[in-house]
């Protein structure tokens, strides 16, 4: 309190405060107050103080209370205290916290991280400036203090020079770190505990990437031999399917692969796909083979993946861990009637599979349990037969099905190409397991998701042993929450300079929105801070010319800009200074230099700007960055940078005091559409208006039904969405589910 109370008698004396004289009037009793406090906590006591009690549920501003603390009253002699004793130090406490809360979200945060950070270390020789919220071109300056704000760890450089920190922010926020138990949780997820305590479950996904002999236990089993049991029967099963060996029903190999899902059952798999099918090596495992991604319900996506694909050569890959997910399941059924129009019923079981862990839903859609292999799940300790089978109707047919059973099963039901998934592993966080690696080794070969999967666990092992000083996801994280909850940045630029990362930003966007878009702490406490980034991106020099205008004079957004040394295709022209990937590099240099510097208009005028130009051409910088630059593009850097980025996301949530592991803010909007499905089929069936819902959601409707009526096709409409693309492989559906 010491520091909070040095906070309050700066603002005060340098007459900061500029609030009415009944806010001064508090201010200074509040001086009081803290005199008889813990005189002797360390200056982080300011930041660390929202993290280490239960914040107050709505926070009243100074002017709004009707009553002040008064000092406490003697104890009674049997030592207990009265009730109006009570009342009055719970009234002090929540004075304190309306202080604390003032200086952090109305009071400028400038000052007062200045004023906590404004004492250079002794570490330091440099020439330290006083405030540390100095313009960022003057402590680039400073050799010493960017050395020390250089990181690496197998090849992966960070660069946190551009941020708006000195030493003693870096001190400051460990100790953030240390007051909010960050090693002890980090420890608890390697060790299997239930950190998810809203859903009761381990987060365990990085033991889908651990190595073989690893050791990592959830609820008082090694799951590691259980993820490689798995992870070696999908590479038989892709070998099988890339040498031709598994064939379609007309006898042709599969050489499409459809991977249908959504959320991260389709975002984290598309950013590897994306990543390495330029990748030279990659490519050529990959040759002669198509992997694409469903994921909207929109009919127009549908027809997009389909388009130019043959049923005979192509297998369907369906991802939903629940066996719910609407839109996941509607685009499967819409892939299984272009798959039966062209090939009949009978072709289903060799051309579609599914991953689930809800058996009793996959069989209402239509599984038969007749043939069985065995599938593995550990739910809360115990194992439960769950299915990764071939779809067939309930109607006998040539179909086969695929079954998981009980592990304790003969081993002469057991396939080789069994996959497990297990409630431990989110669905965001699922790459690494049978949802994301039976796709990519369809399409590259197991051979490369073992390094994929080597390189993430390399940066799983860093942030689980590195000291938090030196620790890449530690340092990541931290800058992140400095930017967003100290010196309030509400968004975040993911700016990678290599195309092929294209789709980092739009996975990243939705693990770290999905994980820490949360308003109460993992108690179920309100936050009296906003948490969470909003998160967007664009690859390279695409985003130069469409939102750099916004990030250099408009509004501050933290960027992160992504390098790679070398290029996945070089491309050298005669003539030209330097290479294409050299001119990339070039802008990836000098954009985060002119964020951080920019330009004056003393500068301007002594190139000869006019006058008038001036205010439009001038860049304040000081716009913090960092930048991150891997030695190349490929399966294992890749890997890295995922796990680099799950556990950037991780340490904010442990900081902050959420549980980045659940999601229920999605479940609203899903039992709403759920409503609006069926008041929609009852308008149509019974020739009536939408009822229930307010004024603007029924006129909305009203104008898109009365618009559908007076379509060509009537609804429900017998028209499958590749009718719209002109292709000889796709025709019309005799009927439509």
């Amino acid at each position: 309190m010491a520091a909070v109370a040095n906070a309050v008698k700066v603002c005060v004396r340098e007459k900061r405060w500029r609030g009415s004289a009944r806010k001064q009037k508090e201010a200074k009793r509040f001086l009081r107050l803290a005199d008889n406090r813990e005189q002797k906590k360390s200056e982080s006591s300011l930041l660390l103080f929202p993290f280490s009690r239960p914040p107050l549920s709505s926070p009243t501003p100074l002017t709004n209370r009707r009553t002040r603390p008064t000092p406490p009253s003697p104890r009674r002699p049997s030592g207990r205290r009265s009730r109006s004793t009570s009342r009055r130090l719970k009234r002090r406490e929540r004075l304190i916290d309306c202080l604390i809360f003032f200086f952090f979200h109305r009071l400028s945060r400038s000052r007062v991280a200045s004023h906590f950070s404004s004492t250079p270390t002794s570490s330091s020789t440099s020439t330290q400036p006083k405030n540390p919220l100095s313009h960022l071109k003057d402590l680039l300056l400073d050799e010493p203090r960017c050395d020390a704000l250089f990181h690496e760890h197998d090849g992966v450089l960070l660069d946190l020079s551009r941020q708006r920190q000195i030493p003693r922010t870096q001190e400051l926020l460990l100790k953030l770190a240390e007051k909010a138990n960050l090693k002890s949780k980090i420890h608890a997820m390697f060790a299997g505990e239930h950190i998810n305590s809203t859903e009761d479950r381990a987060v365990l996904h990085v033991a889908t990437r651990a190595p073989r002999g690893a050791k990592l236990v959830a609820d008082g089993k090694d799951v590691v031999p259980d993820v490689w049991e798995v992870l070696d029967k999908i590479k038989a099963f892709s070998e099988k399917v890339r040498s031709g060996e598994w064939k379609g029903a007309t006898g042709k190999p599969l050489t499409s692969v459809v991977a249908v899902g959504i959320g991260g059952s389709f975002l984290g798999p598309l950013f590897v796909h994306t990543a390495l099918r330029t990748d030279q090596e990659a490519a050529e495992l990959a040759q002669g083979r198509q992997l694409r991604f469903l994921a909207n319900v929109d009919p127009i996506d549908v027809a997009r993946a389909l388009n130019g694909l043959s049923p005979e050569t192509t297998l369907v890959v369906v991802v939903s861990k629940t066996f719910t997910t609407v839109e996941t399941m509607l685009n499967a059924r819409t892939v299984r009637t272009w798959l039966t129009a062209e090939l009949g019923e009978g072709a289903v079981a060799k051309h579609m599979v599914a991953v689930s862990t809800n058996l009793k839903l996959v069989k209402e859609f239509g599984i038969d349990p007749g043939k069985s292999f065995e599938f593995l799940s550990f739910f809360f300790g115990l194992k439960f037969s769950i299915s990764i089978s071939f779809f067939s109707q309930p109607r006998p047919s040539l179909s086969l099905t695929f079954l998981f059973n009980n592990h304790n099963s003969s081993s002469s039901s057991s396939p080789a190409n069994a996959f497990a998934f297990w409630d431990w592993v989110g669905g965001r966080y699922s790459v690494c397991s049978a949802v994301g690696m039976l796709p990519l080794a369809l399409q590259y070969s197991f051979s490369e998701c073992e390094r994929f999967l080597a390189g993430a666990w390399s940066m799983d092992e860093h942030f689980r042993d590195a000291p938090m000083e030196e620790n890449l996801p530690v340092q990541l994280g931290l800058a992140g929450l400095w930017n967003s909850t100290f010196l309030g940045y509400s968004s975040l630029a993911i700016l990678p300079y290599c195309q092929a990362l294209a789709k980092l930003a739009p996975h990243i966007q939705q693990v770290s929105m999905e994980s820490n878009g949360k308003g109460v702490t993992i108690d179920g406490h309100p936050l009296p801070f906003k948490a969470g980034e909003i998160d967007f991106g664009e690859p390279g020099t695409n985003g130069q010319h469409s939102f750099y205008q916004l990030i250099h004079q408009g509004r501050p957004v933290p960027a992160e800009f992504l390098g790679v040394i070398k290029s996945q295709q070089s491309v050298y022209l005669k003539g030209e200074v330097v290479s294409n990937h050299d001119e990339l590099m070039c802008n990836f240099f000098a954009q985060a230099d002119a964020l951080a510097v920019g330009k004056s208009p003393l500068d301007l005028r002594a190139e000869g700007v006019p006058d008038y130009l001036i205010p439009h051409k001038t860049f304040t910088g000081n716009r913090p960055s960092l930048s991150i630059v891997l030695p190349a593009l490929n399966a294992y850097t890749t890997g890295q940078l995922l796990s680099l980025y799950e556990h950037r996301i991780a340490v904010q949530g442990f900081v902050w005091g959420l549980n980045s592991f659940d999601q229920w803010g999605v479940e609203l909007g899903k039992v709403l559409a759920s409503r609006v499905r069926t008041e929609m089929n009852a308008c149509r069936t019974q020739n009536r208006k939408p009822t229930g819902f307010n004024y603007a959601t029924t006129k909305l409707l009203n104008r898109y039904l009365e618009g559908k009526a007076q379509l060509i096709y009537p609804e429900p409409v017998d028209v499958f969405p590749c009718d719209m693309i002109a292709s000889d492989s796709c025709r019309p559906p005799t009927s439509y589910l």
